[in-house]
């Protein structure tokens, strides 16, 4: 099925109505019926600040990136952008086309 991959990055310890970031993003992509999405922690990295963060330094932590990601149809991504930007909350983000499914589908009873 053509559509579309919608990638976030935040900062893990960025809060938006009090709780973390990508943990929003999770939650407002289910409420607009997005049927799935996932956040990874990255193990190093930078960005707009221009500073490197890393796994292994105890005085970076919680500094590190998430990618928060989400295969779905184009106005899926959309609704979502559209969302993010009425809350004014300014995210890097990737839109990519993609193609998704299944590898086996269950026959039902």
């Amino acid at each position: 099925m053509p559509g579309t991959y919608l990638k976030f990055y935040v900062q893990e310890d960025h809060k938006h109505h009090g709780i973390a970031t990508y943990e929003w993003l999770l939650e407002q992509a289910k409420k607009t019926g997005i049927r799935g999405g996932s956040a990874f922690r990255a193990i190093a990295g930078f960005g707009r600040d221009g500073k490197i963060y890393e796994d292994h330094f105890f005085e970076l932590a919680g500094h590190l990136p998430i990618e928060v990601g989400f295969a779905v149809k184009e106005e899926e991504a959309t609704a979502l952008l559209n969302l993010i930007a009425a809350e004014k909350l300014s995210l890097f983000y990737i839109k990519l086309p993609v193609e998704s499914g299944l590898t086996y589908t269950p026959a039902t009873s």
